[in-house]
């Protein structure tokens, strides 16, 4: 056990280990804390460290070094990691501090070079006991099937009970045991109300009086996404005119058995509230919460004066990541049923007296829209618009229109058939490039060059992104790189600080939706200063 456990580190592998961690050290999309510093880099160094030891391992297969030249060659090795190590370290204090510049954040940080050194070593150490774990135990189970087995088949068995066994484990016990923890605290979670958010008294919100839903059925963000719609009074204040009571529709989890009835119901909370004789309906995509982003519903209220529907469905209670990871299936089927229910009683009224019919959704609820339609030239045919909000890079509409993008424009910026239809923003002026004609109906995709939800893609792993090619976007660190593995976790950890920035970077896009909206569904008569004052209200 001893010689398994205790042995010393591989040359290959810890020459590949430092170089992860050293790589970790250097910028990627957002900002971070030095303890999500230490964690990266003992994830990426493990990492590493198995490259390298299978490197290594390969390379005594074929090159015997005598023992004077090993020992000259781990001296040249230890010094060198510890300088490398040392000055991106060193470095890493700068990088930080340039990053938060770059997105006028604060500048005055608190970064512990001697704790991330600590924090990576114990979490990297901890990793390697418990791969050599692994493998004392593949070797002792190799060695009793030998007795009973040839030893070519005992080697094979051996390897791929063990695999099996690894597999199992980390999909059946820590993934699933994860999800399952996450599924319960959610499950709780989702049973509360905010703090400040009561039942409505306005029939025309879900689960007020005479609705169809239930209060207590809504799921905590449901009640929060009617509990919250603006009153006529604060309307008024805004357009200085008489409002209307604004439609809210939302139905939760547990208010039908199934999608399908979720969406039936829905449409028949918009029946009875009136929804279809608005100027404006619209089909809202949720997170897997279900939360609606306050600025998406708000600002077409105030735009509309009240005078506006929009629709929403809760398809989980996970957090968005999880649900991103075990509930796409469900997001995409929830959206189909509610925008095909939607449509369906829109298209029986008579053509001139629809109202329009628009999209919006942020993250994952942006995914679970796209999923109703075949492509760009499907979502124009049967909606009047659709605003999409940081939409991940699984959509499938958006993962089109980026790959066929005109020939010049960058990935983060691009233009699709000269902005005809679909046009991308990050700041309002994007909106008016390119300056050709965009007619009716408008898509719009508003995405920071700097959100990992946009960027992240498991082809990170292994390939160099085109958005870390030629002219970087406006917040993207000019000294940020691409490293095979290690470029992967940086930006899946920027995920987890993705809206601890201020709006216009990261997944935080604030009163930018409010032009998301005038691009593609501004009632007659709204000038560009409404949408300045309706900025300012929001923002």
């Amino acid at each position: 056990m001893g010689r398994v456990v205790r042995r010393r580190l591989g040359f290959g592998g810890t020459l590949l280990a430092t170089l992860f961690a050293c790589a970790s050290l250097t910028p990627s999309l957002l900002p971070r804390t030095w303890l999500y510093q230490g964690v990266m880099g003992a994830v990426t160094g493990i990492l590493g460290y198995a490259v390298g030891a299978g490197i290594g391992a390969l390379g005594r297969s074929m090159i015997r070094l005598p023992e004077r030249g090993r020992r000259v060659a781990w001296r040249v090795l230890l010094a060198g990691c510890a300088v490398l190590a040392g000055i991106s370290l060193w470095y890493s204090y700068d990088w930080q501090r340039d990053l938060r510049a770059l997105m006028g954040m604060d500048t005055r940080i608190t970064w512990f070079p001697p704790l991330i050194l600590a924090v990576t070593l114990v979490l990297f150490a901890a990793a390697l006991l418990a791969a050599r774990l692994v493998r004392l135990g593949g070797r002792k189970l190799i060695a009793w099937l030998d007795r009973f087995v040839p030893v070519y088949v005992g080697h094979a068995v051996g390897v791929l009970v063990i695999g099996l066994l690894v597999a199992v484990f980390a999909n059946d016990v820590l993934f699933n045991g994860f999800v399952t923890r996450m599924s319960d605290i959610s499950s709780v979670a989702n049973e509360g109300t905010h703090p400040g958010v009561s039942r409505p008294t306005s029939a025309y919100l879900s689960g007020g009086p005479r609705s169809l839903v239930s209060w207590g059925s809504l799921g905590r963000e449901g009640r929060r996404f009617t509990g919250t719609a603006a009153t006529p009074a604060r309307l008024e204040a805004f357009s200085g005119r008489p409002a209307t009571e604004p439609i809210r529709v939302y139905v939760g989890l547990e208010s039908a058995a199934s999608p399908r009835d979720q969406a039936a119901l829905a449409v028949r909370e918009l029946e009875r509230t009136g929804a279809f004789g608005r100027p404006v309906l619209a089909v809202l995509g949720t997170t897997g919460t279900g939360w609606v982003d306050p600025h998406i519903a708000d600002s077409l209220e105030y735009m509309y004066n009240g005078s506006s529907a929009m629709v929403a469905m809760q398809y989980s209670y996970l957090p968005s990541w999880v649900s991103f990871l075990v509930d796409r299936d469900k997001a995409a089927a929830a959206g189909r049923a509610l925008v095909e229910a939607v449509r369906e009683r829109w298209a029986r009224l008579p053509a001139g007296l629809r109202p329009r019919l628009v999209l919006s959704g942020e993250s994952l609820g942006s995914y679970e829209l796209e999923q109703s339609f075949r492509d760009l030239a499907d979502l124009a045919s049967r909606t009047d618009g659709a605003v999409f909000v940081g939409p991940p890079n699984a959509n499938h509409i958006w993962h089109a229109l980026t790959t066929a993008r005109d020939r010049g424009s960058p990935v983060w910026r691009p233009v699709y058939e000269e902005g005809r239809t679909a046009r991308f923003a990050q700041h309002p002026a994007d909106l008016r490039r390119p300056p050709g004609p965009w007619r009716p109906p408008r898509v719009v995709y508003l995405q920071n060059a700097s959100d990992p939800v946009v960027w992240w893609s498991p082809r990170l792993i292994y390939h160099r992104p085109e958005w870390l090619e030629g002219v970087r976007g406006p917040d993207v660190n000019p000294q940020m790189n691409w490293f095979p593995l290690v470029t992967f976790w940086q930006v899946l950890v920027d995920m987890t600080s993705a809206l601890d920035v201020p709006p216009g970077h990261g997944h935080r896009y604030g009163a930018n939706i409010v032009d998301g909206w005038a691009a593609v569904a501004a009632p007659p008569g709204w000038s560009p200063h409404d949408t300045w004052r309706l900025r300012a209200l929001v923002g």
